[in-house]
């Protein structure tokens, strides 16, 4: 039985029913000439949601991503040092001795699997560096997902591939020249490095690698452009933050700060969180109130799914690639 199949025989009431709708949604769009936007919150590239969301990539099913900077890193980690990492199912139940132990071992964590810090992050260091230094001798500056971009198709890392590069989402992203939008790149491990470097004179100028700022400016742009009447760009969001309040916002900045006629609002929406709206959580908050900053419209179609991304994601974007 197809995955398609077996969810709409069994997904049939409550967050398993939202599921079907929202993927519904997602196709809809699509056939109606639309763009999807796909934002990832959390740490979604550590969880190795690239399996997927790479297909979807290669498929033309997603046309722009805005993630946070961990989850743009994060992937070409896993790419380099897959077989580095470590799983720790039982981290409930670690003692404070034992995060300690693997600190010590140079192993950071992240819930249940621990990411290799000398095979993942100074490794891509060592490379990405000679990109900024080269950026920034020759005056130039790029946005951080450019950087990457360079160093994935330049094949520099390709001796330390320890996956199959067609499960990297960001290699996908790559070939396609696919844009991408990274607000608050600076709170990565690479942001750090890079304001490290900064503070040892390796790079003279901060500027080298674009801000949050361009990236919005750069976001207005592309909106106005793809979001015509006959081609509305939809809005997919893995959890919250920053990686979803961010790029929502061009479109209230282009109405209501550049008083720009004409730009049609985001035209589907869908948001996987398990966040709680009673909390003032604007993560956790229903689509209805988007419409009152001017993100959505009445007619928009809106769906929230709350479950865990990680189950949730791969399950949608398997009945929008018809698996």
């Amino acid at each position: 039985m197809k995955i398609t199949d077996f969810l709409k025989h069994n997904f049939r009431h409550f967050n398993a029913a939202a599921l079907i709708d929202a993927a519904e949604g997602y196709k809809a769009h699509l056939d109606n000439n639309g763009k999807m936007m796909v934002t990832l919150a959390g740490a979604m590239s550590t969880a190795e949601l690239g399996i997927s969301l790479a297909e979807m990539i290669r498929q033309d099913k997603v046309h722009i991503i805005t993630c946070t900077g961990a989850n743009l890193e994060e992937d070409v980690f896993n790419l380099v040092a897959h077989d580095y990492y470590e799983r720790v199912p039982h981290y409930r139940h670690l003692s404070a001795e034992e995060e300690k132990g693997l600190l010590d071992r140079h192993m950071n964590r992240v819930t249940d699997t621990c990411i290799p810090e000398m095979e993942a992050m100074r490794r891509i260091e060592k490379v990405i560096l000679e990109e900024w230094q080269k950026a920034d001798n020759a005056g130039e500056s790029y946005f951080p997902h450019e950087f990457f971009y360079k160093i994935l198709l330049s094949g520099k890392l390709e001796e330390y591939y320890q996956i199959d590069p067609k499960n990297s989402w960001l290699m996908e992203a790559a070939k396609k020249n696919l844009p991408i939008i990274v607000p608050g790149w600076e709170d990565s491990t690479l942001g750090n490095m890079f304001a490290g470097h900064c503070i040892s004179g390796d790079i003279k100028n901060v500027h080298t690698v674009k801000s949050g700022i361009q990236y919005m400016m750069y976001l207005a742009d592309w909106y106005t452009q793809e979001a015509i009447p006959e081609s509305t760009v939809g809005f997919f969001q893995i959890g919250g933050g920053i990686a979803g309040d961010f790029p929502i916002c061009v479109v209230p900045m282009l109405h209501q700060d550049l008083e720009r006629d004409g730009i049609p609002l985001w035209g589907y929406f869908c948001q996987i969180s398990d966040s709680t709206t009673s909390y003032g959580s604007y993560s956790g908050a229903v689509p209805n109130e988007k419409i009152t900053w001017g993100k959505l419209g009445i007619d928009t179609p809106k769906y929230i799914i709350e479950s865990d991304a990680t189950i949730v994601a791969p399950l949608v974007f398997a009945i929008v690639l018809d698996q």
